[in-house]
């Protein structure tokens, strides 16, 4: 029987715990914090549920049929909000973690933090004291990520808040500074301000630099229309910390506000593991290098999830997982990347697949592209709500889908539809004669794709 060893308990390390114990391996979990890692614990669930209740508090006081459903003064009871979110992150941990080492014998988890020693032993120390020597066949690194604090003047020596602090904190500020600009400062900051606070966001240049120029222009409109001041193009040069009040220099500017978020991405935890002792090799960033069978350049030691460079989603950590399990017992699968849809769970929401305009254009296509503004669309008026879009991305000369970027509500749902689409290497033409249904904002898709040859502006509803 092999043994596999898992340093860590997230999404990666108990996919792969549950592939290589239903293979017939016994298996080694060894996590020194709280079991089930980023996702469950800090990140997806408790930010989901949070950002859930601003949009709550917000309708409460804003929405599209305020004339005739008349808006109220909401008292925002946040440690009341806090206790209902953990309750349910306590819940979805123990169902989908906890439980499954309780009925899964041959799956032991060792509290403690994992070293490795030699290529084939990881030493542990032991939380309870102590250590623990565990000799393994195979081995996964499945540590994930923690935040990334920047060189910033001052900056650690004030009580400033990553987004772990953000989602537990008891108190709303009344100003909060935001420093970042994609997807976890984005989400925190919108909440934050529909909960109460007067939000800055602080910017190195643009919101959303890495996507679609479009995304981050319009999502500013909309999120200034909200209150919140956006700095672009920053220089944050210094922070003090006063009499509960932090003072920024930004721009040669001084700003004041008794909350800090730093949301400048993460790093990944492989800092403490000992991999210099067997010569595991990393990127400059510190993440692990793997190949597309999640192989280190020791073939028999693995590493998935937010260690690596992969995209930092939880369901390409768990498919990752699962993928280096069935690979340490002797199969040959591949992580396939190609097609990975992503989503930001702002207001409206964020989501993209395959390639934008300006990459497609580096990988050597010759694009048409194609944007529908939400009036186009009959599920957004009759919501009262058109801002965002949708876009598409085609080769020109075949029509055939190379991606897709939306800002619109439901744009979290939509997204797969366009992924499938590209999957099955579907044109625009082709999508636009699929049959969508009516007044749902997937309807969207068929639309933008129907720009390519029609003014849909001309058609009626649902026309083909």
């Amino acid at each position: 029987m092999k043994h596999v060893a898992i340093i860590g308990s997230g999404a990666t390390a108990f996919a792969a715990a549950i592939k290589a114990s239903d293979g017939g391996a016994r298996v080694s979990m060894i996590e020194s914090g709280v079991t089930g890692g980023t996702c469950v614990n800090i990140g997806c669930v408790p930010s989901k549920i949070m950002i859930r209740s601003a949009h709550i508090a917000h309708l409460r006081q804003n929405s599209p049929f305020d004339d005739g459903v008349k808006p109220c003064n909401t008292e925002i009871n946040r440690e009341v909000l806090l206790k209902q979110q953990q309750a349910r992150v306590d819940e979805l941990r123990h169902a989908k973690y906890e439980n499954i080492l309780d009925i899964n014998p041959s799956i032991k988890l060792i509290h403690g933090f994992a070293t490795f020693k030699d290529r084939y032993t990881l030493e542990v120390k032991l939380n309870q004291g102590g250590t623990q020597e565990i000799k393994f066949d195979k081995a996964l690194i499945a540590t994930g990520a923690s935040p990334f604090i920047p060189n910033i003047e001052g900056l650690r020596d004030t009580p400033f808040w990553t987004s772990t602090e953000a989602l537990v904190a008891k108190k709303i500020p009344q100003n909060l500074a935001v420093y970042g600009s994609s997807s976890v400062a984005l989400e925190l900051a919108q909440a934050y301000q529909r909960l109460g606070s007067n939000v800055t966001l602080i910017a190195l240049s643009k919101l959303l630099s890495r996507e679609d120029n479009l995304i981050g222009v319009e999502l500013e409109k909309i999120l200034k229309t909200e209150g919140m001041k956006i700095i672009k193009n920053a220089n944050f040069q210094s922070v003090s910390y006063e009499n509960h009040i932090f003072e920024l220099v930004v721009n040669d500017k001084k700003i004041h506000s008794d909350g800090l978020l730093i949301a400048t991405g993460r790093k990944s935890n492989t800092s403490k593991l000992g991999l210099e002792n067997i010569g595991i090799e990393i990127d400059s960033s510190g993440a692990v290098v793997v190949d597309d069978h999640l192989q280190t350049n020791l073939k028999h030691i693995y590493a998935g999830g937010d260690c690596t460079s992969n995209p930092a989603f939880v369901y390409v950590a768990a498919a990752a997982g699962t993928k280096a399990a069935a690979n340490m017992l002797g199969k040959d699968e591949i992580l396939d990347l190609s097609i990975v849809p992503a989503v930001v769970f702002t207001e409206p929401q964020i989501a993209t697949v395959g390639f934008d305009e300006k990459e497609a254009k580096r990988k050597g296509y010759e694009v048409d592209t194609r944007v529908l503004d939400l009036e186009n669309v009959p599920r957004a008026l009759a919501n009262f709500d058109i801002s965002g879009f949708i876009k598409m991305v085609a080769q020109k000369d075949t029509g055939l889908l190379l991606g897709v970027q939306a800002l619109c509500d439901n744009a979290s749902d939509i997204i797969q539809s366009a992924a499938l689409a590209i999957r099955a290497k579907m044109s625009v033409q082709e999508l636009a004669s699929e049959l969508f249904p009516y007044l749902s904002m997937v309807e969207g898709l068929k639309l933008c794709a129907q720009t390519f040859n029609k003014d849909v502006k001309q058609l009626s509803c649902c026309a083909g």
